[in-house]
């Protein structure tokens, strides 16, 4: 998983040309919580109520109402209450049934969580335009490829994330190899270097030839080798030395890297491959 996840998410002909229609998909995909629209909310230890007072212009931006706000709190699992909603003023007062304090304070962060809509880990979803084509589409803080692809507007043909191991999942293996040479190229290119396609697509074939996505590191392909040199010669020298020796293992020098270590010329590739015997003497008919 990425440390940045995020979604570069296109929409179909009826939302891809117009701001507005775009603003739409992105209010279905971004995560709303409670807090996210509240000015603040109150804990009352005297009547034991939760106070909920509404920002209107984060509530007109985000597309939610005092109805949803009070739908949602009505929908908390095992905490049912009374709730007063007062339109005029944007306030909400929910009475949870628990008159403790410390159920209280539980209850009170359970409803800045609460999600009115969106997807959950997307934390937000940006429009932008595409200038040489005139559509726009959206950037996205946080990944969720399953649930994006089901949104009404959105264009799944394109949609794609930088999260490989769910592309993985929702689409297969193929999608994800062709997702790794695709950010490689992407990430090289943006260095200013041009390197043959080739190359890349052997390291995505690595990655991926087994059904699932492994990384190249110790944790990965590199420490997978069975050749204790080619393993000492990535990472952690010692380390992988040092256990070698205590089980007695044997390095057989059947890679290209292990050769070159101990300065072989005779590499097992090309015409390293090949032995031939040429018997001296023999008539030719």
């Amino acid at each position: 998983t990425p440390s940045t996840p995020m979604m570069k998410i296109y929409l179909d002909e009826k939302h891809r040309m117009n701001k507005e229609k775009a603003l739409e998909v992105a209010r279905k995909i971004e995560l709303t919580t409670i807090e996210t629209v509240a000015k603040r909310i109150l804990l009352d230890h005297i009547t034991f109520s939760i106070t909920i007072e509404l920002d209107e212009d984060m509530m007109k931006d985000r597309g939610v109402t005092i109805d949803d706000v009070r739908k949602a709190l009505s929908k908390l699992r095992g905490r049912e209450g009374v709730i007063e909603v007062y339109e005029d003023e944007n306030k909400v007062i929910f009475y949870p049934p628990a008159k403790d304090f410390f159920k209280l304070k539980r209850i009170y962060d359970r409803i800045m969580s609460l999600r009115l809509k969106g997807i959950k880990g997307i934390r937000r979803a940006v429009v932008r335009k595409d200038k040489q084509t005139g559509e726009y589409y959206l950037i996205t803080e946080g990944s969720d490829l399953k649930s994006v692809l089901t949104v009404d507007g959105v264009d799944p043909t394109r949609t794609t994330t930088n999260n490989i191991q769910e592309i993985a999942e929702v689409l297969g293996i193929e999608a994800a190899r062709e997702v790794i040479i695709r950010e490689i190229v992407e990430v090289l290119r943006d260095q200013g270097l041009d390197v043959d396609i080739r190359h890349i697509m052997l390291v995505a074939d690595a990655m991926t030839y087994t059904g699932r996505v492994r990384q190249i590191g110790r944790h990965g392909l590199a420490g997978e080798k069975m050749s204790v040199l080619a393993r000492a010669a990535f990472e952690v020298t010692v380390k992988n030395l040092v256990e070698a020796a205590s089980r007695g293992e044997i390095d057989r020098l059947e890679g290209v890297t292990e050769n070159v270590i101990v300065g072989s010329p005779y590499m097992p590739l090309g015409t390293g491959v090949v032995e031939l015997l040429m018997k001296y003497g023999l008539k030719v008919k």
